[in-house]
């Protein structure tokens, strides 16, 4: 107990410290090198990226030349650059607080980069070498693939991003210990032929170069430390429980980074870790069916319960269909992972036309994860809420707890079935006549015909493509009969990525032109304004100065 309050004692103070250090930075116009972070992404027409300078690290955003010199660089590298730096927007928010990231620097002008250190140097051309193996593959393909294998899902498209999320599919795309375990099965033969000191030092060598491949991710901190803390404890001869390795692995991290307890990916990994290891065993006993389903839906059913109080609270519902789109994307998501370790690194050195070869089997494997996914998002299952989860989670433990007791299991299992029943009936409700998913976005909806405005608030709320398209999966939306852009506001890979996920008849948007076109082609309202029939109902379209302005009522039938 003395122990465990000096290591509170002196995590609460490092953790001041560390947050004390994000402090102090004053407004400067900055010329030098920044090391990189982490990759380059996408953000609003340029990139982002977290950088080092000095003692110091930022988030450094470009746009123009500067973003397109940025684009192709890797974390690790170090790049020359001319901007300004300035103190963050606010301090206090999570995800930024968790990357120890004090400060935003804007970079005006790139004028040069070197290859940083030889760890950066061999895991960035490992990682370069998996993408030119893959460069057969579509980009859509590409991207999954280089983000179920390394984690790298910036280039992801947002209608694909999304049906994994509305699987519950996006664990699969952030690397995690399974990762480690494929990393580490690849080499296995080798670790085998070494004596015992020797194999720990490779071992833990690849747990390295793996956790800089895939930048160190929380989720993969956490499986890097207890995978290096579980082969430490086997070469000494000492037998420690899972559970142990866990807590000493976590309690390790958070010694050594203590603001790793804002990261909600961190958090999850953690939960999640925990819940297999001391939930999935048990619900293995209760579960019926065979017994490798009972255990495969037994580690789904643990996970998405450790992690449940996080998601809920974060993230908000769960989809009821993670669990079927579990069970049948995660065995396959894991033989990309090693195919792509093995067959896909080889497949980068030897190049065209073997690397196309090579990756047949990644082709079929990935079209199954997309389909699962997609069927998966469709689905009209409804969403685990908070009430659901309780008492999910209610049946599932008295379940597990009633041994002996048949009807007290019996029963158990009836309120674990009821509450996943409550969450489907829950999604066949109607919609409203006018529902607001998002500010920004606006549904119409009577009788199977809708109409989704998207805009017209002034540009307030400047839209993203993966928040609308989730907003407008979570609320049922199907196909959509007309899509308005309702003003100048509204990107257009925002209205691309909605055409893209939904089958749409026609965009509607301000200006002077005919009603009378083909579907799909993009219809301009007259000065006038116009009144239009669609199924079940009428629309009517006014005109403003900067803007269109939308209301319907139902038809008769």
């Amino acid at each position: 107990m003395v122990a465990c309050l000096a290591v509170g004692l002196v995590v609460s103070g490092l953790s001041q410290r560390a947050l004390d250090g994000l402090d102090g930075l004053r407004p400067a116009t900055v010329a030098g090198e920044v090391t990189l972070l982490s990759d380059p992404t996408p953000s609003f027409g340029g990139v982002r990226v977290d950088v080092r300078l000095g003692g110091r690290h930022l988030e450094a955003r470009a746009d123009g030349v500067a973003a397109a010199a940025l684009d192709d660089r890797l974390a690790g590298e170090v790049v020359r650059v001319r901007g300004t730096v300035a103190p963050p927007l606010s301090r206090h928010q999570p995800w930024l607080v968790a990357r120890h990231v004090g400060g935003r620097l804007r970079v005006l002008s790139v004028e040069g980069w070197r290859s940083g250190n030889p760890s950066a140097r061999l895991a960035n051309g490992l990682r370069r070498t998996l993408v030119a193996g893959a460069a057969g593959l579509t980009d859509r393909d590409r991207a999954l693939f280089t983000g179920l294998v390394i984690g790298d899902d910036r280039h992801q498209p947002a209608d694909l991003a999304d049906d994994f999320l509305g699987a519950g599919l996006t664990h699969l795309l952030a690397v995690s210990g399974q990762n480690v375990a494929f990393a580490l099965a690849m080499v296995g033969p080798l670790l085998r032929r070494l004596r015992l000191w020797p194999r720990l030092l490779v071992t833990l060598g690849v747990i390295g170069l793996f956790g800089v491949m895939t930048r160190f991710e929380p989720s993969v901190l956490r499986a890097a430390a207890m995978a290096g803390l579980a082969a430490t404890l086997a070469m000494s001869g000492r037998a420690v429980s899972r559970v142990r390795v866990i807590a000493l692995a976590v309690s390790g991290l958070l010694l050594v980074d203590p603001l790793l307890v804002r990261s909600v990916g961190f958090r999850l990994s953690a939960l999640a870790a925990t819940a297999i290891v001391v939930l999935a065993p048990r619900l293995a006993t209760v579960l019926p069916g065979p017994a490798a389903v009972r255990e495969a839906l037994a580690v789904t059913l643990a996970a998405q319960l450790g992690v449940a109080p996080v998601l809920l609270a974060t993230f908000g519902p769960i989809p009821v269909a993670s669990l079927p789109a579990n069970l049948l994307a995660v065995p396959v998501a894991g033989l990309v992972m090693v195919w792509g370790l093995t067959a896909g690194l080889l497949a980068g050195w030897v190049g065209e036309p073997l690397a196309t070869v090579a990756h047949g089997p990644t082709r079929v494997a990935l079209g199954w994860l997309e389909l699962v996914a997609d069927r998966a998002a469709g689905a009209p299952l409804g969403e685990l809420r908070a009430p659901h989860a309780v008492a999910l989670a209610l049946g599932l433990a008295v379940a597990v707890a009633a041994r002996g007791r048949p009807q007290v299991r019996r029963a158990a299992s009836v309120l674990a079935a009821v509450a996943l029943a409550a969450a489907v009936v829950a999604a066949q409700a109607p919609p409203p006549l006018r529902s607001t998913l998002l500010t920004g976005v606006v549904r119409w909806h009577a009788a199977g015909t809708d109409v989704v405005v998207l805009g017209g608030v002034g540009g307030r709320s400047p839209l993203g493509a993966r928040g609308v398209l989730e907003a407008l999966r979570r609320a049922g939306v199907d196909g959509i009969d007309v899509v308005v852009v309702a003003d100048r506001s509204v990107p257009a890979p925002v209205v691309d990525a909605v055409l893209s996920a939904h089958q749409a008849g026609v965009v509607v948007a301000q200006g002077a032109a005919l009603l009378e076109v083909p579907s799909g082609s993009v219809v301009r309202v007259p000065a006038g304004g116009a009144v239009v029939d669609l199924g079940r109902l009428t629309v009517r379209l006014v005109v403003v100065p900067d803007r269109l302005v939308v209301d319907a009522v139902p038809r008769a039938p």
